[in-house]
């Protein structure tokens, strides 16, 4: 069977790393093999250059070496992680993607989309998932709660409420432009709610596969 890459996208806070979850087990229950990764991270060398970009102080990169940050640590998670995956076959869900960087580099600290695009040409050659899940989530809502969480890892939870604004509308103009490959999942609702919108997008993609996820 050919291997499946799909996505979850948005603000912090919407829930992406739960419905992930939940889907992959839904997945696994249908008896696919499923492999669940993050960015940045997912390799080990990409999670060594996470810890640059989510810890420590908002200030202490500007957007450009936050995106090349990023692409670097994807195109390490791409070659050890994803593409070996994909190849045998497996489904391979990321809580975040390339789409990341362009909300949060791009709409959020200003760089030119047009740059980035280039960017992602030269460091991954464009790929993309085959659908991605943008859970959207009204901005103040996400941001309660991800400060529940806690943790060393909340450099950009930390960043200003307008650069949070920014990042939604970012996503949603991503997934505007592109609707054959993004889907809008109103993450408003409680987990189990959201996990059946997931999944009513994925079969509707995907149902051929999917019998009995």
């Amino acid at each position: 069977m050919t291997g499946r890459f799909l996505s979850f996208e948005g603000g912090e806070g919407t829930g992406k790393s739960t419905q992930l979850r939940l889907l992959a087990d839904a997945l696994r229950d249908g008896g696919l093999d499923v492999v669940t990764t993050r960015e940045p991270g997912g390799s080990p060398g990409a999670e060594q250059i996470r810890r640059l970009l989510v810890e420590g102080e908002p200030g202490r990169w500007d957007g450009m070496t936050e995106a090349l940050l990023h692409y670097a640590a994807r195109r390490d998670h791409l070659r050890a992680t994803v593409h070996p995956a994909l190849d045998r076959g497996a489904w391979v869900l990321t809580d975040r993607f390339a789409d990341s960087t362009l909300a949060y580099q791009g709409w959020g600290h200003g760089l030119d989309r047009a740059l980035l695009e280039r960017l992602d040409a030269l460091a991954i050659g464009g790929f993309r998932p085959d659908i991605t899940l943008v859970l959207d989530l009204p901005t103040p809502q996400g941001l309660a709660r991800a400060a529940g969480r806690g943790g060393p890892e909340d450099r950009y939870e930390r960043m200003d409420l307008t650069f949070h604004e920014r990042l939604r509308e970012g996503f949603l103009d991503i997934a505007r432009r592109e609707p054959g490959r993004c889907a809008v999942i109103d993450a408003a609702g409680d987990p189990d709610h959201v996990h059946r919108s997931v999944l009513k997008v994925v079969r509707e993609r995907f149902g051929q596969f999917l019998a009995s996820a």
